[in-house]
């Protein structure tokens, strides 16, 4: 008897950067605790499931961009393309504590100072579903960042693997006064580290990663600094769709 195919779930994942200096291009990465359905151990970017509610045009208000620049990066999504950089935003908050979004006078939002333990508790409000992004944009007055958050690519679980992921990749530059956090939920550590050390860490045996994300890694290795990744972002660029297919017996 044939197996049955694994449902393909959409996801969405940000590939969050910044400058340090003498490193240079630094990554935000998270540890899935060992008990996760899916990845358990490994070190991943914050991301999950696009939930129906993404798709919904009562975000358009709540939203700054994409922006015309990034016209290519909608027509390689398709038009499926807002619930993607919803997502995107919403579980990168809900992982790393890391808010994308404008305050009512458009700047980053901070979350410093009197706004970290409200901010806190919205993060884990929305996390445990008694919140969705939209009131809290309502609430506090924001609007999110897609202008900030650009397409990177696809990758496509492959057939056989028990959990299979349709997921959008992006790369968006982390706003300076944001430092993230893991959950301490579904994530159990968390760093900012180098495309090049995360890969030799792995190398040595002590910074597990998925295949996927050591290809990510190896692609992130040229840029050297926030400025180079953004000028490429929004240059004309390839931005595949990755099917990997698993080899016989695998």
């Amino acid at each position: 008897m044939s197996k049955p195919v694994q449902p393909i779930r959409p996801a969405a994942t940000i590939i969050l950067a910044r400058d340090s200096a003498p490193q240079g291009l630094e990554l935000f990465m998270l540890r899935r605790t060992q008990g996760s359905a899916f990845a358990g151990g490994m070190y991943v970017f914050p991301g999950g499931r696009v939930e129906g509610d993404d798709h919904l045009h009562a975000y358009d208000p709540y939203r700054t961009g994409p922006s015309e620049a990034q016209q290519p990066q909608l027509d390689a999504i398709g038009h499926e393309w807002r619930g993607f950089w919803i997502a995107a935003i919403r579980e990168t908050f809900e992982e790393a504590g890391v808010l994308l979004a404008y305050n009512d006078l458009g700047q980053l939002v901070t979350l410093e100072g009197e706004k970290r333990e409200r901010f806190e508790a919205y993060r884990h409000a929305i996390h445990d579903g008694t919140l969705d992004l939209e009131t809290l944009c309502k609430q506090e007055g924001l609007t999110l960042a897609c202008d900030r958050v650009h397409f990177y690519n696809r990758w496509v679980t492959p057939l056989g693997r028990p959990r299979r992921f349709d997921t959008r990749f992006f790369i968006a530059e982390a706003p300076p006064q944001q430092v993230g956090l893991h959950d301490d939920k579904e994530l159990d550590d968390s760093c900012w580290i180098t495309p090049e050390q995360a890969l030799e860490r792995h190398r040595a045996g002590d910074f597990d990663l998925m295949a996927v994300t050591v290809k990510q890694l190896e692609g992130l290795c040229r840029f050297d600094s926030i400025d180079a990744l953004h000028r490429w972002a929004l240059g004309p660029r390839a931005m595949p769709t990755i099917r990997p297919v698993l080899p016989p017996g695998a």
